[in-house]
């Protein structure tokens, strides 16, 4: 599997796993069935593609990609759809944790560029 399309299935598997914890934010504590069901299934696909990149990306990489951008996403999801407000040291901290996400791509030799 050629680098850009291991990158395009984690990519997959995030925004999965972002439309899954938002059905979960959207299930009531599990009380509406639907969003339930589709939290499972995209949970269930987020990391049937993610198992997938393992095949070639190591797994601390993967997932601190998959983590970090999860966590990003998830934030500007609450801000937009759910009004949760971020203060600065929020923000600052998710501005950190993408940094850190591309000091690790570009520049650890733990991955293959």
């Amino acid at each position: 599997m050629a680098n850009a399309s291991v990158y395009a299935l984690l990519c997959v598997a995030i925004l999965l796993e972002v439309i899954g914890t938002t059905a979960l934010q959207m299930s009531q504590q599990f009380t509406r069935p639907l969003p339930v069901i589709g939290m499972v299934i995209c949970y269930t696909a987020s990391f049937y593609c993610l198992s997938i990149t393992l095949k070639v990306i190591p797994v601390g990489i993967a997932y601190a990609i998959w983590s970090a951008l999860g966590i990003v996403l998830i934030s500007i999801v609450g801000l937009v759809f759910f009004q949760q407000r971020l203060d600065l040291p929020a923000v600052i901290g998710l501005a950190l944790i993408i940094a850190g996400v591309l000091v690790v791509n570009l520049f650890s030799k733990s991955i293959s560029h």
